[in-house]
């Protein structure tokens, strides 16, 4: 790739470090924006994030690392947000710069809590971004096996088929296989209910259900994520896609998968607090099932998984005697 096309990439976890290691493998220069300044100093010195993917060594003299937010975003054509959503809405409130000639991409998998919106109906309402300049970067893929350099897929949604195919050639490579999509709606959905669904899977596991209820769960999930999706965007779709079904399995499955932790804890007997406080990272479908709940009060699309996540995780319902109820409204 020629490197005339600048990005950004706005975060400093383990997704922003492997998307950041994918740009690097095409482009030239990349504007690297994350608020922990000893951590770019940290990479400035020794070539990898002190904090996530620490394996990752980074070629230095393709980096600008800031940790001003609008500095990376004069910088770049296309940004790229890679930040947990419940963080999203602080961050951008530190912008001063606008974003209006910017093209948006998200590799989000939540839904922003102070307006209960997927990440690019978000920018859209809030910023007036129009759809043809926002995308969606989705998986079935682990920043931890990007790290590894183990064979991964990624699904690039837009309006625009143009930007989809630029983003999906500046992060492909020699283990990195990327494909696009016009299911922006559908595919960031997804996206979201898939960490729900992992918690589910969580949940069970630490309660001391098998393998064989578990793949009875993730039946029923690609199912009623089919349900969900459809109310909020109908188009046509095929839902046994990787970037629906194969994101799903990954992260109900994955032992790299934070919303598994976080669910087996609860499981196990953890707390909310406590097992929030437990972990060094973000469990998405936390904030995820909540909203999903609410915003199904107006679909009413039939979703035990979502309503019993939510029962235990909102309501404080004992997690042994909702899923003994889940386990028979599934087939």
């Amino acid at each position: 790739m020629s490197g005339k096309l600048k990005f950004a990439v706005i975060g400093g976890g383990s997704w922003a470090t492997a998307i950041t290691k994918m740009l690097c493998v095409n482009l030239s220069e990349i504007a690297w924006y994350m608020r922990n300044e000893s951590a770019i100093e940290h990479i400035q010195k020794y070539k990898h994030n002190p904090n996530y993917l620490s394996s990752v060594e980074f070629d230095t003299s393709k980096l600008k690392l800031t940790s001003n937010i609008n500095e990376a975003i004069e910088f770049a054509d296309y940004i790229i947000f890679a930040i947990p959503s419940a963080f999203l809405d602080a961050e951008l409130k530190n912008m001063t710069v606008s974003l209006a000639d910017k093209i948006i991409f998200s590799a989000i998998k939540g839904i922003v809590p102070e307006t209960s919106l997927i990440v690019g109906e978000h920018f859209h309402i809030q910023y007036d971004i129009p759809y043809y300049n926002i995308g969606v970067i989705t998986g079935p893929c682990h920043a931890e096996e990007v790290a590894l350099e183990r064979l991964s897929y990624l699904t690039i949604a837009c309006g625009d088929p143009e930007k989809a195919r630029t983003v999906a050639k500046s992060l492909s490579g020699n283990y990195i296989k990327a494909k696009i999509s016009d299911d922006i709606i559908g595919t960031e959905y997804a996206a979201m209910l898939k960490n729900i669904y992992a918690i589910a899977a969580g949940i069970a596991h630490g309660l001391g259900y098998g393998d064989n209820f578990q793949s009875v769960m993730m039946s029923n999930g690609i199912r009623e994520m089919k349900k969900f999706i459809r109310k909020v965007h109908k188009m046509k779709r095929n839902i046994n896609d990787s970037a629906y079904l194969g994101d799903l399995l990954v992260t109900g499955y994955s032992v790299f998968s934070r919303n598994r932790m976080f669910g087996n804890m609860i499981g196990k007997g953890y707390t909310v607090k406590s097992a929030m406080m437990e972990m060094s990272m973000v469990a998405e479908g936390y904030y995820a099932a909540k909203s999903a709940y609410k915003l199904n009060q107006g679909y009413g699309a039939k979703t035990p998984i979502i309503d019993a996540v939510y029962a235990v995780l909102y309501d404080g319902k004992d997690a042994k005697s909702v899923f003994k109820k889940l386990t028979e409204s599934l087939d």
